[in-house]
């Protein structure tokens, strides 16, 4: 049988690429976007009520990654990025059907626009339906999952002078928490677990139109090189 979807929105978000999006909602609350809904869904009918909600399911497409059978087995980061799994086992974006869910605070409401954190969604991603938190139902304290039963062990992050003036000075530009969103994301790691990186290599990504470059002084430890603006390329 086959099913239909209608996009009934898209996310304006400030990760640019998937390279250093936290692998689960809520682990960098910095991280902020936008839902940007599509007409009919961007009447004031349709989101009437969320005044009294604070978090927010998306249930949301995989639009950058591959999906279907090929993927029955998959290689979650959280064991190492060499241990398999079924896929059903893991969060992995690989899916048979291209379809994710995220939890979100809700922090405020404009014309056709739902302002969003604690985000793990790329720029772009299209928005599948919206349903409201419920906290007796959807938090259960004697929940277990043997394969991830704790937040990840978070790395230090430190910043040379000079990077973090920039960091400071583009959050004054972007009206964004910068300094903070980095420290979150990097805190956890985004590099593949099994690699085991040199002092002198670098790792780069962007969030928004920055351009974050940093390396692993030590195993345990993280340190920011440069924040710099890098507009998109014209053609």
């Amino acid at each position: 049988m086959t099913y239909q979807f209608e996009t009934i929105g898209i996310v304006r978000s400030c990760f640019s690429e998937k390279f250093a999006i936290p692998r689960q909602p809520s682990l960098a609350p910095a991280a902020k976007g936008v839902v940007e809904l599509i007409a009919p869904y961007n009447r004031p009918e349709a989101v009437a009520g969320l005044e009294g909600v604070s978090h927010l399911w998306l249930l949301f497409v995989f639009h950058a990654a591959t999906s279907g059978p090929a993927h029955l087995r998959v290689r979650p980061p959280r064991l190492g990025g060499n241990q398999r799994v079924g896929v059903f086992a893991s969060r992995s974006t690989h899916r048979p059907n291209p379809i994710g869910q995220s939890v979100v605070r809700l922090d405020g409401m404009e014309p056709g626009r739902l302002l969003i954190s604690s985000i793990d969604l790329l720029d772009g991603t299209p928005i599948l339906d919206i349903k409201p938190y419920v906290p007796y139902a959807d938090s259960l304290p004697l929940a277990r999952n043997s394969l991830a039963d704790a937040a990840p062990t978070l790395l230090r992050v430190d910043w040379l002078p000079e990077s973090l003036q920039q960091a400071r000075d583009q959050a004054v530009r972007l009206r964004q928490p910068v300094v903070e969103l980095i420290e979150q994301c990097l805190a956890q790691d985004p590099k593949p677990a099994y690699q085991r990186p040199t002092e002198e290599r670098r790792y780069g990504v962007r969030f928004w139109d920055l351009n974050v470059c940093w390396h692993y002084p030590q195993p345990d430890r993280i340190c920011v090189i440069s924040v710099e603006e890098q507009p998109p390329a014209t053609h």
